[in-house]
């Protein structure tokens, strides 16, 4: 079983996800809060829920490694992905929450979002607007609220597991629970799966 390290679920929002006897990475000891950490806490803490993070001494950087990572299915990783929409007074960031097996398919995302003009946003561009560095962006904890766009397929497990702020730490909570920390409209914004399939190791947190 892995060890959180900081937080500790609410026992109405969060169910115990059960023995994790596969998974890959061994949590490391305890130490401080990281400020990239306590910002995620701070939002959920903000709307009334207490997360559990766990931390890694090795990256989850990817969907692939997060799910070995913490002994999940590919599907059940989060992947926050940042795209750049052109607003009325500049770009704005827009945020794709897609299950770890799909990629988005931006044709999709742009009837969904009615956004005309919409792109993936560079690293420098994730990071700017959100204040997080990729492979660790998070659901919530923005620098600038974006809009969200969940991905219905997340909606298929019990618990979903999203970074926490960092490439090396990750939370999970029941799809639900995601939707409402993060403000999320679910939509369908995935590529066929046969497209997917072959993509689906990509960093967790980039638009890819």
């Amino acid at each position: 079983m892995l060890r959180a390290v900081t937080g500790r679920p609410a026992a109405s929002l969060v169910p115990d996800p059960g023995p994790r006897s596969d998974a890959r990475l061994r949590p490391v000891p305890d130490t401080p809060v990281h400020p990239s950490i306590q910002r995620v806490l701070d939002a959920a803490a903000r709307k009334g829920v207490t997360l559990e993070v766990v931390t890694f001494d090795e990256s989850t950087h990817t969907a692939v490694e997060a799910a070995a990572a913490v002994g999940a299915e590919l599907g059940q990783i989060v992947k926050s992905l940042v795209f750049v929409v052109q607003g009325e007074t500049g770009p704005e960031p827009l945020l794709c929450l897609v299950a770890g097996h799909n990629r988005v398919d931006l044709a999709r995302l742009a009837a969904v979002t009615g956004a005309a003009d919409l792109r993936r946003a560079s690293a420098r561009e994730a990071h700017d607007m959100t204040g997080f560095a990729i492979g660790g962006i998070p659901p919530i904890g923005h620098l600038r609220p974006p809009r969200v766009i969940m991905d219905p397929d997340l909606g298929l497990y019990p618990i979903v597991w999203a970074a926490a702020g960092l490439s090396t730490a990750v939370f999970g909570v029941p799809p639900a629970t995601l939707r409402i920390l993060s403000n999320a409209t679910v939509a369908p914004i995935a590529e066929d799966r046969s497209t997917a399939d072959r993509d689906a190791d990509v960093p967790l947190a980039t638009g890819a």
